[in-house]
């Protein structure tokens, strides 16, 4: 009895000794951001540390094994339903231009709503200690300065893999000749054309952050911060960023060694499902599709062409279909479709019945069908689901069809090739083959990385001296001006004596010819 008490003892304080105070910050009251925030932050308690989570959403059932706090900022996700309805399908034909300026706008508005709410402001004015500050990065680059307020190791957390959100922090390199820029549809193998735009895109992309989004953010951070320094000074000091991102998926890009791809680490064993689904799904004899746009679109307020479009093409597949409809009567529906508000979608996808997975392309969405080997057809709407779209047809495991170009007669095309042609499911299925053949599980290496900046006092051997570099030196603006100076003189000065020499010459035989 001694002995197993002394063991016990031994355990609670070496499990004690390990435990760490981490703030997590994920202040955008969308739920396909939180659903990421949550996942690490449950990790890290079953890990056995101490988390406190500020967020608009209140975490009611988080693991036990540490202890979870929730910082919650209350009122934000109901003034976001306050506000007038924006028809999401509307903005697929945006300007990407204008919805960048738009989206640094909003995330502006996102970083100071957070740091005013009095909860926020309660914890800002506190005595407590945190080991490291977890930041989801998403245009919020103010909400760093809780890093220098806490004194704390900064990681950044992304819901996206590489971009221009996070490149400029860390000094990684993002050459505009194959890397396309998020809000463009471009693969990797641009034409001409497309990398004109695509290198536009990003010099206007940079401008903007530097004129615009970065001195509010800087202002911001001083305002609620007391005695901060500059933002830059701030944001580069990154121990780690977290990529939600993975080769199966995502295209295979340059990382500095402090950005770590742990795509797919919210993705949970799958679970029983509830007895109608569950026997709606194993009497499906033909197998079924699920469709589903996310959970930040309405499907209801798609345009009744393209509802009548997609009933019509349903309608005719031998398969059942379960529908994600956010009403309670969808007119015209036909007898092969189930309807719901929520369906488990992780659940369904692991299902052996499930044929095909019909969605707007959402990165976590495209995530989970390659974890579970379904082939997937993308109906993009904005955002990153266009180049999702284009990678998912490029890579050979599903088709895209862009929202705004729906037809009955495209949607039956595509849904023929990808019910029927097996090359669709085994590209699938070695995709999924790709993202399950890691030497560790994606959320273990996020909690390992996190264990590390902390124990390495925030790991500054990580970063690459590029982050450190004005822009003009990171690109050699510099030196290709001093070169194209000497040249440009070296010509300019041989011209000059050539001119002389020639007239020399014209004079001399001038001379000859008097003479």
């Amino acid at each position: 009895m001694k002995c197993c008490a002394f063991l016990l003892y031994a355990v609670a304080f070496i499990s004690g000794a390990n435990c760490s105070r981490i703030l997590m910050v994920h202040p955008f009251p969308a739920p396909s951001h939180h659903i990421l925030g949550a996942a690490l932050a449950r990790g890290l308690v079953q890990a056995g540390h101490d988390v406190t989570m500020v967020s608009p959403y209140e975490d009611k059932n988080p693991s036990k094994n540490g202890t979870y706090r929730n910082v919650v900022l209350t009122g934000v996700v109901e003034a976001q339903q306050r506000m007038p309805l924006v028809d999401l399908f509307s903005l697929g034909n945006a300007n990407p231009f204008i919805s960048l300026i738009f989206l640094f706008y909003m995330c502006t508005e996102a970083t100071r709503k957070t740091y005013e709410h009095p909860n926020v402001q309660k914890l800002i004015n506190s005595n407590e200690k945190f080991d490291a500050v977890v930041i989801e990065n998403f245009n919020v680059d103010a909400l760093a300065g809780l890093a220098y307020r806490f004194n704390a190791p900064l990681v950044l957390l992304t819901t996206v893999g590489p971009s221009a959100m996070i490149n400029g922090l860390v000094g990684n390199p993002s050459p505009p000749s194959y890397i396309p820029e998020l809000p463009l549809k471009f693969s990797h193998d641009m034409t001409f054309y497309e990398r004109v735009i695509n290198w536009v895109f990003q010099l206007a992309s940079t401008v903007v952050r530097s004129v615009y989004l970065y001195p509010k953010q800087n202002n911001l951070m001083k305002k609620y911060i007391p005695g901060a320094p500059e933002l830059s000074s701030v944001i580069h000091n990154v121990s780690v960023v977290l990529l939600n991102a993975h080769e199966s998926v995502n295209q295979a890009v340059p990382h500095v060694p402090n950005m770590i791809n742990i795509g797919g680490f919210h993705i949970n064993p799958p679970k029983e499902l509830p007895e109608d689904l569950k026997d709606f799904m194993d009497n499906a004899k033909e197998g079924v599709v699920y469709f589903s746009m996310g959970s930040n679109i309405k499907p209801s307020n798609m345009s009744e062409e393209n509802r009548k479009a997609i009933l019509s093409a349903l309608g005719r597949i031998k398969q059942k279909v379960l529908w994600k409809w956010d009403e309670d009567v969808l007119p015209g529906k036909p007898d092969n479709v189930m309807l719901s508000k929520w369906f488990p979608q992780q659940d369904i996808l692991a299902h052996p019945n499930t044929k095909l997975f019909i969605t707007h392309g959402g990165l976590l969405s495209t995530t989970e069908t390659v974890y579970h080997g379904v082939p997937i057809l993308v109906l993009p709407v904005f955002g990153d689901q266009k180049m999702n779209g284009v990678r998912v047809e490029m890579n050979g495991f599903g088709l895209t069809l862009p929202f705004s170009e729906i037809t009955e007669e495209k949607l039956n095309d595509a849904l023929g090739k990808l019910l029927n042609d097996p090359k669709y499911r085994n590209n699938a299925k070695w995709r999924s083959q790709l993202m399950h053949d890691r030497p560790v599980k994606p959320l273990d290496l996020a909690i390992y990385w996190i264990e590390f900046v902390i124990r390495h006092k925030g790991a500054p051997h990580l970063k690459v001296a590029g982050v450190d570099l004005p822009w003009y030196k990171y690109l050699l603006l510099d030196v290709i001006t001093f070169v194209v100076l000497i040249v440009v003189s070296s010509l300019a000065i041989l011209c000059v004596i050539c001119k002389r020499v020639c007239c020399r010459t014209r004079s001399d035989k001038v001379k000859v010819k008097i003479n």
